[in-house]
């Protein structure tokens, strides 16, 4: 332990130790690296409460034309792989038929992607309001409700299914180091264009290097990218 030792006046042979009290609390930089992590975290559940207000007309309105479209639920939920590998809801916008996943294995030979994603072309599954749901990215809008709850984060790479995480490797694995995200750098960097090497790349990146300011510029991005509907499928 720190301490000093004070000389008695008159008894130079007679010291005592007396403990040094610090000045203020020793630095733990554990404590200084999280709070950009708490700051991430309240303006994630911040902005998704306030973004729900004038969603939410637009989403009545969405489950109204998909119920007109298709025999269906509007909504569809599915399990996917959060933050170290937790599995939770997420919830969509229905832009497939009723059964879809039950569909895939016979539409293996349309398969266009690599490593454990699943592309198909030309999807047949897809419905009429599905495509320009997904061209605009509006098929998201239910997640800012798993934003809200903590499971997800605005900005993050985009939640795996279970299936595609079984494959991982231990580098692949590292998108799950932080919470996945209603948008991310993938989906501004080409979203369906990509093939798996670069779709990893980049959400590593982020993993490694992300910031509030760079959610930021995630965020302007994404705008632009769902107006022009690049890389949509």
């Amino acid at each position: 332990m720190t301490s000093e030792t004070i000389a008695r006046a008159g008894h130079c042979t007679d010291r005592v130790e007396v403990p040094l009290r610090p000045a203020c609390p020793p630095h733990t930089g554990a404590a200084s690296a999280a709070w950009p992590e708490h700051v991430k975290a309240v303006i994630d559940r911040v902005g998704a409460a306030v973004l729900l207000v004038p969603v939410l007309p637009l989403l009545v309105l969405l489950v109204v034309v998909i119920r007109l479209d298709s025999p269906g639920p509007a909504l569809f939920r599915q399990t996917r792989t959060g933050r170290g590998g937790r599995p939770f809801t997420m919830f969509k916008l229905r832009t497939m038929a009723v059964g879809a996943e039950e569909m895939l294995p016979a539409l293996s030979h349309l398969d266009r992607g690599s490593g454990p994603m699943v592309k198909l072309s030309a999807d047949p599954r897809v419905t009429r309001v599905g495509r320009l749901l997904r061209r605009l990215s509006l098929d998201e809008l239910p997640q800012l409700w798993n934003v809200l709850r903590g499971e997800m984060s605005l900005v993050g790479p985009r939640p795996a299914l279970p299936r595609e995480v079984a494959q991982y490797d231990a580098r692949a694995r590292r998108r799950l180091d932080v919470k996945p995200g209603l948008t991310g750098p993938w989906q501004v960097s080409g979203r369906a264009t990509l093939d798996w090497d670069r779709s990893i790349g980049l959400d590593l990146a982020y993993v490694d290097g992300w910031s509030l300011r760079g959610d930021l510029a995630v965020l302007v991005r994404t705008v632009g990218a769902v107006v022009g509907g690049r890389g949509a499928r």
